[in-house]
């Protein structure tokens, strides 16, 4: 079994030398390492100081890098899923390109690089995959996908095929739409069957966390806040924070002093928010960070500890419980208020908005003769109260 950890920050706060740094370490401790971009702004090439592509290269030793290319994706490696996808999007005499086509649906990039993703992690070539991603709000796009995308395709699909063949035979007549044949729909199943496998592997706590990078200023503790409460919503467990660029506290240049107070009081903000996983310090250092010498130091001073590429700690963000009333369902979303949060339910889904973030939780079978009662925040979870629906306490 494998390693995937997924690095997130806002833009600008070092959260590449972060990662480049652990896919370092790990790499001196033997193990086969992959550092993948996937920030349509790479910059892998520029830390490592070689040109790195859209290929899997060798930097050095056990240590291997890629920047991935959504587009080159699309046409080398998963060119039969894009065939499948746009025969359903197009008509028959759309004279496009089909790529073109296909890239102008929102998400598909991103998904796209996450199916290359776990592509390389199915192969088992390397132990430990690195995934520097890019600032917080597209990462969070990036990783919701899979999810949101299976969720509808599970809403089309049970009428799918039953559609399919009652309108194939009138759709080209009088719409001009080719429709998916039999192996067309036997594709976008096997989508289906990988955005499945895409979720548990993102959200297998034995294999996969992310890691938040931060910097002790203002803006950028309120974006982690939000940015951790989002990823909680979507049940991703994050095992650990980094804290970079802190200055010495010995610098003694009264230039510095109001810096020194103001990044004192926002990483103890940060510690008291965070305090429930592994906080690590990343010292500001006096050389820019490029090339192995410069991420060797970060290797030294923040992840010495021949542990630090495990998984950090674990928190159960999403469980139902029995209760006396019922089952309740809890979700653990730091930082919310209730006057973040709206709820309510759809057919067999909790949808949960906060913001302009939502997620649809479909909810079990046994919970298909019951309602919800009510629905509170306590100690950083909301909980969802599920009672019986009337008439049905007598098969409790």
């Amino acid at each position: 079994m494998g390693r995937i950890i997924i690095f997130t920050g806002k833009g600008g706060v070092g959260k590449t030398s972060v990662a480049a740094a652990h896919a370092r370490k790990a790499a001196l401790q033997g193990k086969k390492t992959l550092i993948v971009s996937a920030d349509m702004a790479h910059n892998l090439s520029d830390l490592f100081e070689m040109p790195i592509g859209r290929e899997i290269i060798c930097i050095e030793g056990m240590l291997y890098g890629l920047e991935i290319d959504p587009e080159y994706e699309m046409e080398h490696n998963f060119s039969n899923l894009v065939r499948a996808m746009n025969r359903m999007l197009k008509g028959m005499e759309g004279k496009q390109e089909e790529l073109e086509d296909l890239s102008m649906l929102p998400g598909i990039e991103e998904l796209f690089s996450l199916l290359r993703l776990q592509q390389i992690y199915d192969s088992q070539e390397f132990e430990v995959i690195i995934v520097d991603c890019a600032p917080t709000g597209e990462t969070l796009s990036l990783l919701k996908f899979p999810e949101l995308f299976s969720w509808y395709m599970e809403k089309m699909f049970p009428v799918g095929k039953l559609a399919m063949r009652v309108l194939h035979p009138v759709s080209q007549k009088l719409f001009k739409i080719e429709l998916p044949d039999g192996k067309a729909m036997n594709d976008i199943e096997l989508l289906y069957s990988k955005l499945v496998l895409l979720q548990e592997l993102l959200k297998n706590r034995e294999v996969s966390s992310i890691r938040m990078v931060a910097i002790p200023e203002k803006m950028v503790v309120e974006e982690t806040k939000r940015s951790y409460m989002y990823l909680n919503l979507y049940n991703f467990n994050v095992d650990a924070i980094f804290i970079n660029r802190i200055l010495p506290v010995d610098i003694n240049l009264s230039f510095f002093d109001e810096w020194l107070m103001l990044q004192a009081e926002y990483i103890k903000e940060l510690e008291t928010i965070f305090g429930s996983i592994p906080i690590h310090h990343v010292k500001w250092y006096d050389i820019e960070i490029t090339g192995m010498k410069a991420l060797d130091l970060i290797v030294k001073d923040a992840l010495a500890k021949d542990n630090i590429l495990d998984i950090q700690t674990t928190i159960r963000n999403e469980e139902y419980e029995k209760t006396d009333q019922g089952y309740q369902l809890k979700v653990y979303l730091p930082c919310a208020s209730k006057e973040d949060l709206m709820i309510h339910e759809t057919g067999m889904d909790i949808v949960i908005r906060i913001g302009n973030y939502k997620r649809s939780i479909p909810l079990p079978n046994a919970l298909r003769k019951y309602r919800v009662d009510g629905a509170k925040i306590i100690d950083q979870f909301l909980k969802i109260q599920f009672v019986p629906e009337k008439g049905d306490l007598a098969h409790e």
